[in-house]
């Protein structure tokens, strides 16, 4: 699907007169967010933390929430029931973008290896944007805490996005697939074309009420891809690339830290 036509109906849904919506009984939240980007692909390490400080980007998102508890129509709350005091439901556009690099044991300085050379050399990218939803889960009351400033209101979420990725990955010792700049399990293992894929994203976080409009909020984020060349990068062995070596565990996956704010409309 066309990445500006998404756009185009995301800002349509946010940005539409309260009373088109007034019918159904909710109001309506839009916010930013940022932060920094771990990316676990396939460069690296697994479990290996000079890896994990590496390989960080920094990403900015769009969010819109559904809340069920306030009638934006009437000034006024909702009927009181178990899902309208407790759950929100998020959607949003994010964008982010990570420099990749070989880093770990393997390429240590005393490593002095052609393997070593050559994995120090390998460098990538990957920019990835994606739009989704997701169910927002409230422990403690929304009414209590939209009704308090000062107050913090912890939540867990979880949802669908699709993703779309554009990877890229070169080598400082000339074209890659070559016996000279590429070891063995990764010949054949690129992909740098632009694809698209699913994920599924989980979330902790907390809110702190600013004023009765506004919240500050941070969301501690994991999002595992439905796909193993979001890094554009999948190494493999036998049969021309077909299969996987066995450190090749997971699909790729990122932990996104991010700190966001978020205005009620009235």
């Amino acid at each position: 699907m066309n990445t500006r036509l998404l756009l185009l109906v995301f800002f349509f849904l946010i940005c539409a007169k309260q009373d088109v919506y007034s019918q159904f009984g909710f109001s309506h939240e839009v916010g930013i967010i940022t932060g920094p980007v771990a990316f676990y692909s396939d460069y690296g390490v697994r479990n290996d933390i000079e890896t994990n400080s590496g390989n960080v980007g920094f990403g900015v998102g769009l969010i819109h929430y559904l809340n069920f508890s306030y009638r934006a129509d009437c000034n006024c709350y909702t009927r009181d029931t178990f899902f309208n005091d407790h759950f929100k439901i998020r959607n949003e556009i994010d964008y982010h973008k990570t420099n990749l690099e070989h880093l770990g044991k393997w390429v240590d300085p005393d490593r002095t290896s052609i393997t070593a050379d050559q994995l120090r050399a390998m460098k990538g990218s990957t920019t990835v944007f994606d739009i989704g939803s997701q169910l927002e889960y409230f422990p403690l009351s929304i009414r209590d805490f939209a009704a308090r400033p000062g107050s913090l209101a912890p939540f867990i979420s979880l949802g669908v996005h699709w993703v779309s990725f554009d990877p890229d990955a070169y080598s400082e010792l000339g074209p890659l697939n070559t016996p000279i700049t590429t070891p063995p399990k990764y010949i054949n293992s690129f992909q740098l074309e632009g694809d698209s894929t699913w994920s599924v994203v989980g979330s902790i976080g907390v809110r702190y009420k600013l004023s009765p409009l506004s919240d500050l909020m941070l969301d501690s984020r994991w999002q595992y891809y439905f796909s193993n060349w979001v890094d554009g990068l999948n190494p493999s062995l036998e049969n021309n690339g077909t299969v996987p070596v066995p450190e090749n565990k997971a699909n790729d996956w990122i932990y996104w830290l991010n700190l966001g704010y978020i205005y009620y409309l009235d």
